[in-house]
């Protein structure tokens, strides 16, 4: 008798000849030589606004040098591209700095020697003077994801920084992925965050005479175009 498997995964993720995923959930976008434009390749989830050289929190109107990667982002890029292993390395350590690279070995696709993995390594250092609270009690650990936050940057050509490298850096709140089924759970995580109530927004729609606001008892009731609106707003300004 044959054996049945149990444990399927649901999905599995194929690569082509080239080295590249072939599956309609992943979209791939080119330079005009040829190569993977890694950059535009980033979901813009992972996109945030660097609070400390813009007052813009709308990323596609933001230059690579005024947004922030998020870590989320560089590992969701790191799966696609496709490695072998990550390793790290601590070169030195002391209760008030460490120093610790990340090498990773990427696959091969037509970008490189087809077949052949290719081994990229970053460095990066934590310390008491380039970080900060609670981060401090865990400096091998910052070191490590900066490493590794550098190493996908530099294998990838991503110019915009990530947000473990950068101390005490103020940010705008993520936006909510393109692919969500339920915006309304970002909202509602919004809406505690800057302390605003479901009345106090359904009234501001009611004032500006919006389709049907006064109909609305909870937040799904809120049209998911009108949601990302609000969303929008509320986070370049409370809504009051």
């Amino acid at each position: 008798m044959g054996t049945t498997e149990i444990n399927k995964p649901p999905h599995i993720f194929i690569r082509n000849k080239y080295g590249l995923i072939e599956d309609e959930t992943v979209t791939y976008h080119f330079n005009e030589d040829g190569t993977v434009n890694w950059r535009k390749m980033i979901k813009a989830e992972f996109l945030v606004a660097n609070r400390d050289r813009t007052d813009e929190t709308d990323i596609t109107k933001l230059e690579d040098n005024e947004l922030i990667i998020l870590l989320g982002g560089l590992k969701d890029l790191a799966s696609v591209r496709g490695f072998k292993s990550v390793t790290y390395k601590i070169h030195e350590a002391s209760p008030e700095y460490v120093c610790a690279s990340c090498t990773i070995s990427w696959i091969g696709n037509y970008e490189t020697e087809q077949g052949e993995p290719v081994v990229f390594e970053s460095v990066a250092d934590a310390g008491i003077k380039n970080t900060e609270s609670f981060g401090q009690m865990y400096l091998a650990a910052i070191a490590e994801n900066r490493a590794f936050c550098r190493a996908v940057r530099n294998f990838l050509r991503i110019n915009i920084v990530a947000k473990e490298e950068i101390k005490n850096v103020k940010i705008s709140t993520p936006a909510p992925s393109s692919n969500a089924a339920s915006p309304d759970l970002f909202l509602k995580n919004l809406m505690k965050e800057k302390k605003i109530t479901f009345e106090s927004i359904k009234g501001k729609m009611v004032n500006e005479k919006v389709d049907g606001a006064d109909a609305w008892s909870s937040i799904k009731d809120i049209p998911r175009l009108k949601m990302f609106e609000i969303i929008e707003r509320m986070q370049k300004k409370a809504v009051k």
